[in-house]
């Protein structure tokens, strides 16, 4: 039988712990590597509706992508949402797993899976950070072409239609007209890579939490049209992709995995209106 020590060792290995930035918390954060695993659920974010969903279908793992503690903690007590979280865990034989950062830079990961959800071809990392073995390259975010222009309404209403739905929705900014080919993505927070999209040609670039000035200074130089996700929605196109890998790798040892990908809406926001005033 599957051990959380086997899956934490293929996600090692799948999305190395030292590919993380620096900053970063990733691997193992719950659970003994010697329990036994027969369902995995996979989700963005460790928080408590994913934690009750995962030990209500009866998984033994949960792997997302976010870290749980990223800055660190002195107290696991039930005063406050992680601690109650870390005991229902544990109290229910739940393991928890992440990989963050190591999963942005890697190929088949969070960029890439993006990457394709919407439609590139031909993608490299915006901002190159090494190379595996295979010589195949890493790095944060992607750029690649669509197969035909398309004006920006057009391609912002298909990205619309393929990411997964949430009150977030999206903000579009630049000419709805123009045409757009060339595309860079990057899953998450992206306004620190601005100036790289226009540095690599980017015609529309697609991220999450923008803030105001940096878009609204980018956008005014006439710069890459920019397309606004939420942070949830734009890395959320991974899991389906990691599913198959842990199924995929479960059968090449000989042994079957439960896997589960999570649709919980993780955003913090419930619902979006526009303003009338």
């Amino acid at each position: 039988m599957l051990t959380v020590g086997d899956i934490a060792k293929w996600m090692d290995e799948w999305y190395p712990p030292h590919e993380a930035a620096e900053w970063d918390r990733v691997g193992l954060i719950v659970g003994s590597r010697e329990a036994p695993v027969k369902k995995v659920m996979l989700a963005v974010d460790p928080v408590e509706v994913t934690g009750r969903q995962a030990i209500d279908m009866g998984a033994d793992m949960i792997i997302t992508h976010h870290p749980l503690y990223l800055r660190g903690t002195s107290f696991v007590s039930e005063d406050n949402a992680k601690g109650r979280l870390v005991a229902n865990l544990i109290r229910n034989g739940v393991a928890l797993f992440n990989a963050h950062t190591n999963a942005d830079v890697m190929p088949g990961g969070v960029a890439e899976a993006l990457a394709e959800l919407v439609g590139l071809q031909d993608t490299v990392p915006m901002e190159v950070t090494g190379e595996t073995e295979s010589g195949a390259l890493t790095g944060y975010g992607r750029i690649g072409d669509l197969g035909e222009p398309v004006t920006l309404a057009q391609f912002a209403s298909h990205v619309a239609r393929v990411l997964p739905a949430g009150p977030n929705g999206l903000l579009v900014g630049g000419d709805p007209d123009a045409l757009v080919r060339k595309v860079a993505v990057s899953g998450g927070s992206g306004d620190s890579f601005l100036g790289l999209a226009n540095r690599l040609g980017a015609d529309v670039f697609i991220t999450a939490d923008l803030r105001h000035h940096p878009a609204s200074e980018h956008l005014e130089e006439g710069e890459a049209a920019l397309i606004c996700g939420s942070h949830f929605a734009t890395e959320w196109p991974w899991l389906p992709h990691l599913a198959t890998q842990l199924r995929h790798q479960a059968s090449q040892v000989g042994d079957t995995l439960e896997v589960v990908v999570s649709h919980a809406v993780t955003e913090p926001w419930t619902m979006h209106l526009a303003t009338e005033g």
